[in-house]
Order: C-alpha cells, then sequence, then structure tokens
C-alpha cells in the first residue's frame, strides 16, 4: 500500500474509534463541573482576560478614539462578551476532568479543595508555584555552575587546556 493511502486509513481508523469513545457520564460531568467551581477556575479565566483584550485593542480600535471608546465600553468588566468562552472552557476542563478520574475520585478530590486545606492550597497555590519555579532556577544555576567547574578540572587533569 502507499504511504498516502496508509495515511488516509490510519487517519479514517482514528476518526471512527474516536466516535465511539465513550463519553463522561451525566454524573461524572456534574462531578467535575462542582470540582472546576470549587477550583475557581472561571475566575482565573476571567482574572486573564484583561491582558488579552488590552493586546488586541490596539489591533482593533487601530489608534481610533472613536473606536477605543466602544471597545472599553464592549469589553468592560462584567460585559457579556466573553461568557460564551468562560461557558466553553468550563465544560472543556469538567470534561478532561471527567475523563481522568472517576465520579467517586472527582468527589474526593472537590471534598478537599471544598476544606479548609484545599482553600488555603488554592490561594496560596500560585505564589507557591513562582517560588517553586525561583527555587529550581537558583538550584540548576548552582548545580551547572559547579558541575561545570567539576567537568573544566576534571578535564584539566586529563591535559586538555581550559
Amino acid at each position: 500500500m502507499s504511504r498516502r493511502l496508509l495515511t488516509i486509513a490510519g487517519t479514517l481508523l482514528f476518526l471512527v474509534c474516536g466516535a465511539f469513545a465513550q463519553a463522561p457520564s451525566p454524573e461524572a460531568m456534574n462531578a467535575a463541573r462542582k470540582l472546576v467551581a470549587t477550583l475557581k477556575i472561571a475566575d482565573q479565566y476571567r482574572a486573564l482576560l484583561p491582558q488579552l483584550l488590552l493586546k488586541l485593542r490596539p489591533v482593533v480600535a487601530q489608534d481610533r478614539p472613536e473606536i477605543e471608546r466602544d471597545y472599553d465600553a464592549m469589553t468592560a468588566p462584567g460585559a457579556q462578551i466573553y461568557a460564551p468562552f468562560s461557558a466553553a472552557m468550563i465544560d472543556r476542563i469538567a470534561a478532561l476532568y471527567a475523563a481522568s478520574f472517576t465520579v467517586d475520585e472527582l468527589r474526593q478530590i472537590e471534598a478537599f479543595y471544598a476544606g479548609p486545606a484545599g482553600q488555603k492550597f488554592l490561594e496560596k497555590s500560585d505564589a507557591l508555584a513562582q517560588a517553586s519555579v525561583q527555587i529550581g532556577q537558583d538550584v540548576s544555576q548552582k548545580a551547572a555552575d559547579e558541575l561545570k567547574q567539576r567537568l573544566i578540572e576534571a578535564l584539566r587533569q586529563k591535559g586538555h587546556k581550559l
């Protein structure tokens, strides 16, 4: 068979198998949506929107004040312009969670995040993530510096001039 025919056959097989993949149950989707709400994912998305809209402003408004005023009014906080995107994102994330965890696991995860320790974790997670990245960068830099010195010394002992 030709390579092109094999590619087409493989694509069709993938599409057919994908069509028969079982969608998450309504119970799983409900549990996943509850988890998504507890994790405040929609709030995180809404917090990113002003940055997105600010980047789009010069492209759309083209430095024309009359357009900028209308643009600002249409994209003001609370505007419904992004509601469909937020709803779609929540549904897709809920479907991802529902496909990744059992209903019982979703409920356990949601119970943790709904409790005091989970809420504290959510409150601190951004700062913890940033601090963790910084620690990783600092340790990696220190390791790179030390390994560089060790390797240079080992190569010098073998007679290389560095």
